[in-house]
């Protein structure tokens, strides 16, 4: 099979979600309006908490900083998706493609760590409320976003130098769409074992860690639930939880989708289907989650609107 240098590579194809003209319609105004719902949703969070200093506090500090997340992940495919539905084009360029492999892992893991400092938030307010504000001081929010961004970063620049290092062949086309990393590796004709090794270690461990320190916070704080005396006491104490563990069920369980079907079907379009939920459900969901369970936040966007 003839192979071309990672240099010699002008373009990748997306093949998108389906092929059929007449469906390209139909997709492009569905994405549009999946974007455009994500893009305020998340702006309205953003400057719902912004401008209501009763926010102001760690939870909804991380908050904001999820929904400036959610933004950007879904900035980092759709639009390009939406071009490419509007002038009939699969193609994206071999630097546009490693671009949107880096910010998909860069946001992803973000989001991933940013969950995890939540459910410690949590975890510190139900279960040492006295010391809560002691525990998490500006500095120590400060901290755990820039720790989270760092460790994000550097995953995401690691992938995707591996990538430069690999020849790829002729046959160069995604059938996603956008560039994910398993899919672009999948495509190389040189030896991917260090690839392949290095995409299960990093993510056993960056996605593993934050996920088993989300299940050990709740663990303690069912624990310090159920150990409450009053019923009052108890429904308030989940109801603080409740958006949180929704956001978390729907990352979570989307990603474990993906690799569910990645692993299981050896259908391309499933696998694409699988991706979008992961990729552009959550994002658009999450303000909706937030806003809807939370009494406080729908007091701070009435009095934005």
């Amino acid at each position: 099979m003839e192979t071309q240098n990672q240099t010699d590579v002008a373009e990748f194809l997306l093949l998108g979600l389906s092929e059929d003209p007449g469906q390209q319609p139909l997709l492009f105004g569905l994405f549009l309006t999946m974007y455009l719902v994500t893009v305020l949703g998340n702006l309205l969070i953003m400057l719902a908490i912004g401008s209501d200093s009763h926010l102001h506090t760690p939870m909804y500090f991380f908050l904001s900083s999820l929904s400036f997340t959610d933004l950007c992940f879904s900035t980092t495919t759709v639009p390009k998706m939406l071009v490419n539905i509007e002038r009939q084009s699969k193609s994206i360029s071999y630097t546009g493609c490693l671009t949107q492999v880096c910010f998909v892992l860069l946001f992803a893991g973000l989001e991933n760590f940013l969950l995890a400092a939540m459910a410690y938030d949590r975890y510190v307010a139900i279960c040492h409320p006295l010391r809560y504000v002691v525990i998490m001081n500006p500095c120590l929010c400060g901290l755990l976003i820039v720790l989270s961004l760092v460790i994000s970063s550097a995953d995401a620049l690691l992938h995707t130098l591996m990538v430069l290092r690999l020849s790829f062949c002729t046959e160069l086309e995604i059938p996603h769409f956008f560039c994910e990393l398993d899919q672009v590796i999948k495509l190389a004709c040189s030896d991917t074992l260090i690839n392949n090794i290095l995409v299960y270690l990093v993510t056993s461990i960056l996605g593993g860690v934050p996920l088993l320190g989300i299940i050990f916070s709740y663990t303690q704080i069912v624990s310090s639930i159920l150990r409450m005396p009053s019923a009052g006491g108890k429904y308030k104490a989940f109801s603080t939880c409740g958006s949180h563990l929704s956001v978390v069920s729907l990352f979570y369980g989307t990603a474990f989708g993906v690799y569910n079907s990645s692993a299981l079907t050896h259908s391309s379009k499933e696998t694409a289907v699988a991706s979008l939920m992961y990729t552009v459900v959550p994002p658009m969901l999450n303000p909706f989650i937030y806003s809807l369970r939370n009494r406080d936040m729908k007091q701070a966007l009435w009095k934005l609107i």
